[in-house]
This record gives C-alpha cells, sequence and structure tokens, in this order.
C-alpha cells in the first residue's frame, strides 16, 4: 500500500476489523514517515450481465434490486434489514448459477417468490408492476402463477387468491 504522504510502499498494519458491510477496515503506519492513514478492502464480484425483454444487456445492480424492493414495501411492515436480507439471498443466487447472461424475467420471478414469502401486499403490487396485464383474471391468474412453486419453500404455503369452493352444511 502506497503512502498518501510520503508515497512510500512500505506500512504495516496496526488494526484490523471487519464492516458490517463486509468490507475490511485497516488501520496502517507507514514506516518511513510514521504517518497513520485507514485502508478500505472489499470483494469485487462479477455479477452475470441482465439481457431485458427489449434484448439489451445491463450489469445486475444490487441497488437496482433494493429500489424495487422499497418501491413494492413502501409503507408496508418491512424493515430496510428485511429488503436488505432479500437483496443479499437475490444476490447469491444469481451469483450460484454460475451463468454469464442472465434473462430479466428469471431474476423477477425470483424476486416475486421472495416477496411472496416476505408479504402478500408487496408481492402484488411487485407483480402488478412487473407484468403487464390484459384485464383482472389474467392478473388473478398470473398472482397463482405455477413456476413461481419452483422458487418458494414449502415451509412457508400462502393463502390463495382464487374464491373457495362453497361448503355444504349438514
Amino acid at each position: 500500500m502506497k503512502c498518501p504522504f510520503c508515497h512510500n510502499q512500505n506500512d504495516r498494519v496496526l488494526d484490523t476489523r471487519v464492516q458490517k458491510d463486509g468490507s475490511i477496515r485497516r488501520r496502517r503506519e507507514c514506516l518511513s514517515c510514521k504517518s497513520r492513514f485507514t485502508t478500505v478492502e472489499t470483494l469485487i464480484l462479477n455479477y452475470p450481465m441482465i439481457i431485458k425483454k427489449d434484448g439489451r444487456r445491463e450489469p445486475f445492480l444490487r441497488e437496482k434490486v433494493l429500489k424495487g424492493l422499497q418501491a413494492a414495501c413502501q409503507k408496508r411492515p418491512i424493515s430496510h434489514d428485511q429488503l436488505e436480507s432479500v437483496v443479499d439471498r437475490i444476490a447469491g443466487w444469481v451469483l450460484n448459477r454460475g451463468e454469464n447472461e442472465l434473462p430479466a424475467r428469471v431474476v423477477g420471478k425470483k424476486l416475486m417468490a421472495e416477496l411472496k414469502i416476505l408479504d402478500d401486499v408487496a408481492y402484488v403490487r411487485f407483480a402488478s408492476v412487473y407484468r403487464h396485464f390484459k384485464d383482472v383474471q389474467e392478473f388473478v391468474d398470473s398472482l397463482e402463477d405455477r413456476e413461481l412453486l419452483d422458487f418458494v419453500e414449502k415451509e412457508n404455503p400462502q393463502l390463495s387468491l382464487q374464491p373457495l369452493p362453497p361448503t355444504t352444511a349438514n
């Protein structure tokens, strides 16, 4: 590490701390001029490119995912930490797929599955903006999308949006 004061390349690390965001903070002392300075180290992850509906490619951005989640969860009893946790799961899922490119619709379905687990209202909001519907029935059918079941955990079932069949009284 180059000293910001005298530009000498020799220093020693006095203290190392891991930050909440996963970065590493190091307090250093230059061996030449004895000045102290702090550096921060972060891991650089290579996320895949996201292929948009119109064919454009753009990098996967955690901030964009968080912004979309915040919009869907506005005025809902969901903490920022819960949203950050969802973003972490999505980002980890995207990285673990090991692909260089990923269709936006796949990421969108994963996001909808995560929202379905987190909050039904946020899920409906996100789905209504994410997809384009011709009528209300198409919207209801979409919310009951069986493909989402591939992403949703089985331990956390949700109520159906379809009306219950009438029961016969004895």
